[in-house]
């Protein structure tokens, strides 16, 4: 799996993308294009696809720098947090701590501005834990859970498939699974001979028809910013599942 995602400036990207407010990513001085202010809190509004009810357990696969398993805490009496990014996880527990973490937003060529990430208000730390791990080969007693979260990390992996069959087993029966993905099948990340030979979701439905129900399908925008210039505008394709009974 690429070690991109260990790198700091990524590290840093990722820590605005998932806590920075809507001023500190565009700032009010610039006008800026139709759209981009709907592609904001990205890993809030995926974890909204969840049901309204308070269950027990979640995860949260593919965590990065931990908003959306923070998110879950709300519905949520516990949630793990899992991603392959040793960097990513390390700041997600300082954030669980109740610590700050800090980093440089970057500007341009050598500038950057000092920036504070730390968790959202209203969220219950401690029922959050984060954990690195790959998520397709997580341990075997991780247990059941009732809710589960991946965002932006099937195609991501360098063999799906393994993550989907361990799906089933994963979610108590009637359990939620929300699956975000922009469909951004990569040679760098993903062989591609495991890439759907057509389009994902239906890849997806066949790959989880035993099992899952599908309920909902949608779209959900996302932004990053690498610059003061440059950013990343994104549409993930988010699909609601329903575990069946066993």
């Amino acid at each position: 799996m690429s070690d991109v995602y260990e790198d700091r400036g990524v590290l840093a990207d990722y820590l605005l993308f998932h806590y920075g407010s809507a001023e500190e990513i565009l700032p009010p001085d610039v006008g800026w294009p139709a759209g981009m202010h709907d592609a904001l809190d990205f890993a809030v509004r995926t974890v909204s696809h969840f049901s309204d009810k308070h269950v027990a357990r979640g995860l949260d696969l593919g965590c990065a720098v931990g908003r959306s398993t923070f998110e879950m805490t709300r519905l949520c009496a516990q949630v793990t947090g899992i991603d392959f990014s040793h960097a990513f996880i390390d700041a997600a527990k300082i954030l669980q701590q109740g610590n700050s973490v800090t980093y440089a937003r970057r500007e341009e060529a050598h500038r950057t501005t000092a920036m504070k990430a730390t968790a959202p208000a209203g969220t219950d730390l401690s029922k959050a834990a984060f954990m690195q791990g790959d998520a397709m080969h997580l341990p075997e007693d991780l247990g059941k859970f009732d809710r589960v979260h991946a965002a932006n990390l099937i195609c991501r992996l360098t063999d799906p498939k393994l993550l989907l069959e361990r799906l089933p087993d994963l979610l108590n029966p009637g359990g939620e699974l929300v699956i975000a993905t922009p469909c951004t099948w990569l040679g760098e990340f993903t062989p591609p001979e495991k890439w759907p030979t057509g389009d994902t979701l239906a890849w997806l439905r066949d790959s989880l028809r035993h099992s899952f129900e599908l309920e909902s399908v949608g779209d959900e925008p996302f932004l990053i910013r690498e610059t003061a210039r440059k950013f990343q505008w994104t549409r993930s394709m988010v699909s609601v599942w329903r575990r069946g009974g066993d």
